[in-house]
């Protein structure tokens, strides 16, 4: 008997939606914020930025490891759960170990660096394609409108943190902190307790489409299952397929742009007298919300790669109209740029989901997944450094530096996605699945 179809996300669906929004929140305030906001009391910016790229380092090599047997987990939930578990105790750690006890807080943030990006950025990146592999654009174009939210939010409770400050005190670090550790133990829970590898674990169904019935939908999980232990794309083929590289590197570049600039918006901000700092970044925040939400709705309609030459595109249009800003002394087109860039911020994470799930087999999924995030990632971990050295060359405040850099990373991430070639991936697919034995099904090309 058929099931009615639905267009929603379902209870469970919409759980994990809410997973995912709260881990990236973990993401971006336990790792950013010490660095932005509170690094003077940790040893300077360039101390807690090398301990970010350390833990970000280490948690790329990994993900390359596990992405050669990922496939022969029996569980990505069980280790996700204990990954996660170890990133919330350290985030904790971070929010109230004390200024004098600087070795164990740099412990805990380089650990919090390490499991929260592993928990946030992949395994539940994972779950996320294993529940709505073909909507997954919109899934994490929801998802990760957590980025430019909190990012704007950030600043707000800043300012409670540094208050004390006004009448010789310390900062309160953990009162600034507790709203984002309360919002992380919501979320774990909800993971616990919602939460399975895969939908039809817990009576639901893959992207929420009920037109197929309970029986088929378990026998199409379990057939998957077997055929991820088997996969042909392994390690090496991936690395040896030029498409895996236009992709990974354009992910990269997107996260970089946006990252590295966020980082640097108060400094970037602050050059122009006129604007309001606080009031411009929760109207970035609001438009980037949007641009996350929308970018996801483009990749599940029209498809990854058409997503992400417009988010490349958004990247120009920033470099472009903040150059324009710097030449003119004109504000108002400082916020539009950063506005661009706010737009395409969230997506920079999820298109590595996309890419995997759109354009290989969803056996293949995990291990092209356990490729493309590290890769990415290890732009995201030089984006401060990368973008802080840019603009502070010479001794010197160099804005336009920083758009001239959006613009060129822009272009080169277009050209990149404009010669991606679905047709050349299913090429390799259908080779290196000949060489395997298996045989070569319709799957992948009734989504291409």
């Amino acid at each position: 008997m058929q099931q009615k179809k639905s267009i929603g996300f379902g209870f469970r669906g919409w759980i994990l939606i809410i997973v995912c929004f709260f881990g990236f929140m973990m993401f971006q305030v336990f790792t950013n914020y010490p660095l932005n906001i509170l690094a003077d009391f940790y040893g300077g910016a360039q101390r807690v930025a090398m301990l970010l790229t350390i833990g970000t380092f280490i948690g790329v090599v990994l993900q390359i490891i596990i992405s050669a047997f990922i496939g022969k987990f029996k569980s990505i939930k069980g280790i996700t759960a204990i990954v996660g578990l170890i990133g919330l105790i350290c985030c904790i750690g971070v929010a109230t170990i004390p200024f004098t006890s600087l070795g164990l807080w740099s412990a805990a943030y380089l650990i919090c660096n390490i499991t929260v990006t592993m928990y946030a950025l992949f395994f539940l990146s994972i779950l996320a394609g294993q529940w709505f592999p073909r909507r997954k654009g919109t899934v994490m174009g929801i998802a990760t409108i957590a980025y430019p939210v909190f990012n704007g939010v950030i600043g707000l409770f800043a300012n409670v943190a540094m208050a004390p400050l006004a009448t010789g005190g310390t900062p309160a670090v953990l009162k600034a902190f507790l709203p984002f550790l309360i919002l992380a133990l919501i979320g774990y829970v909800l993971f616990v307790v919602f939460i399975k590898d895969y939908p039809e674990q817990v009576g639901a169904y893959r992207d929420n489409d009920r037109s197929i019935t309970p029986e088929v939908a378990n026998a199409m999980m379990q057939q998957e299952i077997e055929n991820k232990r088997t996969t042909v794309w392994h390690t090496g083929h991936i690395f040896a397929t030029r498409d895996f590289w236009f992709a990974a590197v354009t992910c990269g570049l997107l996260l970089m742009g946006a990252v590295g600039t966020m980082t640097q918006s108060n400094a970037i901000i602050s050059a122009f007298p006129e604007l309001n700092y606080a009031v411009i970044m929760i109207v970035i925040a609001i438009c980037g919300a949007v641009g996350s939400w929308l970018l996801g709705v483009l990749d599940t309609k029209f498809g990854t790669k058409k997503s992400m030459i417009i988010a490349t595109c958004l990247m120009i249009l920033s470099g472009i109209f903040g150059v324009i800003a710097v030449k003119t002394g004109v504000g108002a087109l400082t916020v539009i740029s950063l506005i661009l860039v706010a737009m395409f911020m969230g997506a920079s994470s999820n298109y590595t989901v996309s890419v995997a799930a759109q354009y290989w087999r969803r056996e293949d999924f995990s291990s092209v997944f356990a490729c493309v995030n590290p890769i990415a990632n290890i732009f995201n971990a030089l984006a401060p450094t990368v973008v802080a050295t840019i603009m502070y060359q010479g001794g010197a405040v160099n804005v336009q530096g920083v758009f001239i850099f959006l613009g060129i990373a822009g272009i080169i991430g277009t050209i990149l996605m404009i010669i991606f070639s679905k047709d050349h991936v299913r090429k390799v697919d259908d080779k290196y699945r000949t060489a395997a034995g298996k045989k070569l099904d319709d799957e992948l090309a009734q989504r291409l």
